[in-house]
């Protein structure tokens, strides 16, 4: 590859983000192309979505597909499409998700408690976020071997979040992610392909938030936005030396050098570093 850091292009590059059509996956898919990057965007059902994100860009930049990350032939689809359209795939986001509002829409001020949990709405978060992380990889990662180069980015969140009451499956979801992202980049170490994790570092103004959550509350969210320029460096050969690590995208400073950036923004993945508040 040769594509600069995040204040720079990505001209050449090519992406894959799940989920891509709302919430931090619609942000993630806009920077990237914004940034010189040819995108596949997926969703699992609202293809108007993705369609919507791919019609910003007239000069055949956004790929819009319908795939459900749960289905391992549908990832495959996805990468063949990808290859098919732009010659290769470079990055692939784990994006796509399904949130505690599967469980109960009041779940930030009424939880449910785990053993009052509906099963198949455990299922289906714990197959999105978990196993539909993995297909997607498996998917992808035979092709970033052959190019000796890639990113994995897995869309991770707090560690309270991990912890609180009333929100299995979500948090152990995501605890899941965590774990996945160490194994696996210890399983990459030295092919070239990085895997890391990046959350946004606070609750965020996507769909994941409830109808009930308090109108007065909304303002003090994260934009879907911040994740944009941590993730543009994890896209780029500036972050070929850092893999199994997590990057909090609200610490990461705009105003400092990539270098110095990083730096604040980044821990290893994991319960390494579990008694910091992120």
């Amino acid at each position: 590859m040769n594509v600069s850091s995040a204040s720079g292009s990505l001209e050449g590059t090519v992406a894959i983000v799940t989920g891509g059509g709302r919430g931090l996956g619609r942000a993630m898919a806009r920077g990237l192309a914004r940034a010189g990057c040819k995108v596949v965007v997926t969703a699992a059902r609202e293809k108007t979505e993705v369609d919507e994100v791919a019609s910003e860009f007239n000069d055949s930049r956004v790929l819009a597909l319908t795939a459900d990350v749960t289905q391992p032939d549908d990832c495959q689809r996805v990468v063949d499409a990808t290859v098919a359209q732009f010659g290769r795939l470079d990055v692939l986001v784990n994006n796509a998700g399904r949130g505690m509002k599967y469980i109960n829409d009041r779940f930030m001020t009424d939880p449910t408690p785990f053993w009052e949990t509906n099963p198949t709405a455990w299922q289906m978060i714990i197959d999105t976020n978990v196993n539909g992380t993995f297909f997607m990889a498996r998917a992808a990662v035979p092709r970033m071997l052959s190019q000796r180069w890639g990113r994995i980015i897995n869309i991770s969140a707090n560690y309270a979040t991990m912890q609180l009451p009333g929100f299995s499956p979500y948090g152990p979801s995501k605890a899941a992610v965590e774990s996945l992202t160490i194994i696996w980049a210890q399983d990459l170490a030295d092919t070239g392909v990085t895997v890391n994790a990046l959350l946004p570092g606070g609750a965020t103004l996507t769909g994941m938030v409830p109808a009930s959550f308090p109108q007065a509350m909304r303002t003090s969210l994260l934009a879907p936005e911040v994740m944009v320029p941590p993730l543009l460096w994890l896209a780029s050969d500036a972050s070929d030396q850092t893999t199994g690590k997590r990057l909090i995208a609200k610490m990461w400073r705009n105003d400092l050098s990539d270098t110095a950036a990083t730096q604040a923004a980044v821990q290893n993945a994991g319960w390494a570093v579990s008694s910091l508040p992120l």
